[in-house]
């Protein structure tokens, strides 16, 4: 590590983090435009004084037709399939062009998932793009450190953390011993440099990333648990893992019928997302995105509107948005932890109605629980839900950890078999 080629290393990995974090800036970017021109410029332009609650429906055909022309007419099959989790594998530079397609329709478009999946194929693309302009002589570990890094800095920007994008490509990827040391240096100072394009430097102002950044809630002041809330955790965290359970036990057996007919199932899924949010909008009289999207920009306005929220518009939310997120899961490209993270904390506001359990750490092990139950990846549960809530204080920490072992114990007990691998997608 010492030695002139690995500082050399360096200095590319840097350069790397900040090509990569701007690549992902404009990714997430033009999937916010795409989503506010898809859902409040063309309505306008329509003649529509507001958005009509069906609007959604068309939408989403259009978002399937073009996600199956992305996997059955491009390189990569549009990269992963969410239903199996969130996703590591290798990304071909020539695969980035559908799988970017893929989930640009995906997430702008209305589809259940979030933006990290393409991310972190975005990441790896480039990194392997650069291993192959440094020459012929680069060998496959370069190749690898390199789209490691620029993975760390693509996923730290939409975490708004370069520490939580690599503890969760540490647990994702199995990185351990030796290896680890040799791909996180160069995957941290990649992540940092790149943060700097977003968040700025000195005078110097870093890109806007306000309309979907991921910031801490805001929830009240928790200094320390009792025994009630141990007690509560307890069978929220074990609820939570069993909702995941059975959200992914329905996806899963969709994902051949997506594959075989994508240009049929796809659009046909999305039309019947788009009725499950304007189901939920007719009945709850909340707006149909509450349904649709990864949940990411609608959480902070869930919790800061709490009160307003019935139990029974809170169950709906969850069964609906649960169904939606199933079907994006089984078709669409994209990724699985922030609709996880929305139904985490709609479920913890529920559990805050019951004797004794505050809202804080009733969302905190929500959001902890669901992460864990999608990713499997404790520790990154643990620091994910603790960096949301970590203007509250440092009450709510004990009870993520207790909340995300209990949850992760029972995901594991309800999967005996390893969830199966996903399937990579063709060169």
């Amino acid at each position: 590590m010492a030695s002139k080629r690995f500082l050399a290393l360096l200095v590319l990995a840097a350069i790397l983090g900040v090509v990569a974090s701007l690549a992902a800036w404009c990714f997430v970017e033009l999937a916010h435009q795409a989503n506010v021109g898809a859902y409040e410029s063309l309505p306008d332009l329509f003649g529509f004084d507001t958005t009509p609650l069906w609007w959604s429906i068309p939408l989403l055909a259009i978002a399937g037709v073009i996600v199956a022309f992305a996997i059955h007419r491009m390189p990569g099959r549009g990269g992963h399939t969410p239903a199996y989790g969130l996703s590591a594998g290798q990304i071909l530079p020539n695969q980035l062009p559908g799988v970017l397609l893929a989930g640009l329709a995906t997430i702008g478009l209305g589809a259940v998932l979030g933006p990290e999946a393409p991310l972190i194929a975005l990441g790896g693309g480039l990194g392997l793009l650069a291993a192959r302009l440094v020459g012929k002589n680069a060998t496959p570990e370069v190749g690898q450190i390199l789209a490691a890094s620029a993975t760390f800095a693509a996923l730290s920007l939409i975490f708004g953390s370069p520490l939580i994008a690599a503890i969760i490509l540490i647990e994702v990827i199995g990185l351990g011993g030796p290896r680890l040391t040799t791909i996180l240096i160069p995957g941290l100072l990649a992540a940092g440099i790149g943060s700097l394009v977003s968040i700025g430097m000195g005078s110097f102002t870093g890109l806007s990333s306000s309309a979907y950044a991921l910031d801490p809630f805001a929830l009240p002041a928790f200094n320390k648990p009792d025994l009630v809330d141990f007690l509560w955790t307890i069978p929220l965290a074990a609820v939570i893992a069993l909702g995941t359970a059975v959200i992914f036990g329905a996806a899963r057996p969709l994902v051949p019928l997506m594959e075989r007919r994508g240009f049929v199932a796809l659009p046909v899924a999305g039309v019947v997302i788009g009725i499950l949010a304007l189901v939920f909008a007719e009945i709850t009289d909340k707006a149909p995105d509450e349904v649709l999207f990864s949940g990411q920009d609608q959480v902070s306005g869930l919790i800061s509107s709490a009160g307003s929220w019935s139990l029974g518009a809170l169950a709906l939310l969850i069964v609906l948005k649960g169904m939606g997120y199933a079907i994006s899961l089984a078709g669409f490209r994209g990724g699985p932890t922030f609709p996880a993270m929305f139904l985490g904390v709609a479920a913890g506001l529920m559990a805050a109605q019951l004797p004794g359990f505050e809202t804080t750490p009733a969302v905190a092990v929500g959001v902890g629980a669901a992460v864990v139950a999608v990713l499997r990846i404790p520790l990154s549960a643990v620091v994910l839900a603790a960096l949301l809530t970590s203007t509250t204080g440092l009450g709510a920490s004990p009870l993520i950890i207790v909340g995300v072992v209990v949850a992760y114990i029972v995901t594991q007990a309800v999967s005996p078999k390893a969830p199966a691998p996903t399937p990579a997608p063709a060169a």
